[in-house]
């Protein structure tokens, strides 16, 4: 499902040059729920966003189900993501002025499904995640843990094949991180294939494997289970 090659992504800071990937590379099998974990800076966020194709890496390359994400153009990736993969992010993301059904909504319209059946589809989705009575209520008037829960229903609502979380629980407390985890724990029972960032080793063990990285490269790679 993705093939991560000889990945490899610097930045500039100021004179210095700044290596936050150097030379990793691994596979990950449709279905599989993977963790990545590290240290503060060891390069876990700069790995999802260069998998997820939201940057490009400075030279290796990543193939997710048979696509090479790092040959696209700009807007071919904007496209790729729209139809393949799914995103939650730690800020949630969610537009304050728009419904829990409407922020759902947003990108099944863009992928031009008919306005009737992303609702149909965006109320589903957010049922799913135990929301079918917060159709209506912004985001100002819900939780943390219902703005995420809004989030997953918006990541998974057009079936995409990947979904990519980014520190889902950073901003949550331990009750309702282990909703969020459960969620994501049903997804994957389900065939979802996930890759989830989490610097909480409790959470990763969660997932049936961890990759761990340090100073940008991966320093383990195991099963859970």
């Amino acid at each position: 499902m993705i093939t991560v090659e000889h990945l490899h992504k610097e930045y500039q800071s100021g004179d210095a040059k700044v290596v936050a990937l150097h030379d990793v590379g691994f596979s990950i099998e449709q279905g599989e729920f993977v963790a990545i974990t590290g240290k503060s800076g060891s390069g876990k966020s700069t790995l999802l966003y260069q998998m997820s194709a939201l940057d490009y890496p400075t030279s290796g390359s990543v193939v997710i189900d048979k696509t090479d994400v790092t040959r696209l153009s700009k807007n071919a990736r904007a496209e790729f993501r729209l139809d393949k993969l799914g995103f939650v992010f730690q800020e949630y993301a969610l537009l304050p002025e728009l419904t829990a059904l409407e922020n759902v909504m947003i990108p099944l319209l863009m992928r031009g499904v008919s306005l009737g059946e992303a609702k149909d589809r965006a109320a589903g989705a957010l049922r799913r995640v135990s929301l079918g009575d917060r159709l209506g209520n912004r985001p100002s008037q819900l939780s943390g843990g219902q703005q995420q829960r809004v989030a997953i229903a918006r990541a998974v609502a057009h079936d995409p094949t990947i979904i990519f979380a980014d520190e889902p629980t950073a901003n949550l407390d331990s009750e309702t991180s282990k909703t969020v985890l459960d969620i994501f724990l049903d997804l994957h029972q389900n065939g979802q294939t996930l890759v989830m960032v989490t610097h909480e080793p409790e959470y990763a063990a969660l997932a049936e494997r961890i990759i761990q990285l340090s100073d940008g490269e991966i320093v383990s790679d195991k099963k859970t289970r």
